[in-house]
């Protein structure tokens, strides 16, 4: 057996004996997101390392004095972002009962983000460069609440310590489950840094399509939200674009997805 393949079963082997999971973190809803997830660190962790990150980002922007400053703005994209959240229990019953976090970043960046446990954050420059409508707005907010349920920043990070144990041998898995300070590093590198995979965006588009939907926002948003995004990624790249697929790789998929989620939004009009 060569170097290679002795340290992919020394890593299989400490992957199952390190409490490695294989889970599905939603209900497939209407769009059919049924993928597998393997997962290496504890929900526990990711969501103790995102309280100390997302608390990290709110700290900073108090200190510039650039946290929630408009409060209407603020009221808006909370009244949006709740009545997501309220459509949570389609893919998983216990969302609606986390400790949601609404709050909005004065800041000419185009960006925005919901890291694992409801932590939403929204750049305001994000509304006002892209004057985007409610519907385009909750597009934006579906999406990155998408991420949170499906826990694609725990799968993000599972995956990183896979490869580190790959490279490195059992050592690389010495600590998983502890040591929050590295896991919210980890979890900030993922939310500002490390792009999703195609497969995770994806997942995201679709729930967030249904979400928005059963929200009682137009579906149909989505595609001239990313068209917004599209223009906007001509004159620079936005920072929301560098960690997602360009906007015109998914606008195809979004319109595939339409025709499963119209007949909810039909009903809650």
């Amino acid at each position: 057996m060569n170097r290679i393949k002795l340290i992919s079963c020394v890593a299989a082997i400490v992957l199952m004996a390190s409490g490695c999971e294989t889970v599905n973190t939603t209900s497939a809803g209407a769009v059919g997101v049924d993928r597998k997830q393997q997962m290496l660190v504890p929900s526990a962790t990711i969501e103790q390392g995102a309280a100390e990150a997302y608390e990290a980002e709110l700290k900073a922007a108090r200190e510039k004095g650039v946290l929630n400053v408009d409060k209407a703005q603020l009221a808006r994209v909370t009244t949006i972002a709740r009545r997501i959240v309220a459509a949570t229990p389609a893919f998983r019953g216990d969302a609606a009962a986390w400790n949601w976090q609404f709050n909005v970043q004065k800041t000419k960046d185009l960006n925005a983000y919901c890291m694992p446990g409801g932590r939403i954050m929204v750049y305001s420059g994000l509304i006002e460069n892209l004057d985007l409508s409610d519907a385009e707005l909750a597009t934006v907010l579906a999406h990155e609440v998408a991420h949170a349920l499906r826990e694609h920043t725990r799968e993000r990070v599972s995956r990183a310590y896979a490869q580190q144990l790959v490279l490195s041998g059992a050592a690389a898995v010495t600590g998983v489950s502890e040591g929050a300070a590295n896991i919210a590093n980890m979890v900030a590198e993922v939310t500002f840094q490390l792009p999703f995979s195609r497969e995770q965006e994806s997942e995201a588009d679709q729930i967030g399509l249904e979400l928005m939907a059963r929200a009682g926002y137009d579906p149909r948003a989505a595609l001239t939200l990313w068209n917004k995004m599209a223009a906007a990624s001509s004159n620079g790249q936005p920072k929301f674009l560098s960690t997602h697929p360009a906007p015109k790789e998914r606008i195809k998929d979004i319109e595939k997805n339409l025709p499963r989620v119209l007949p909810l939004y039909a009903q809650r009009r």
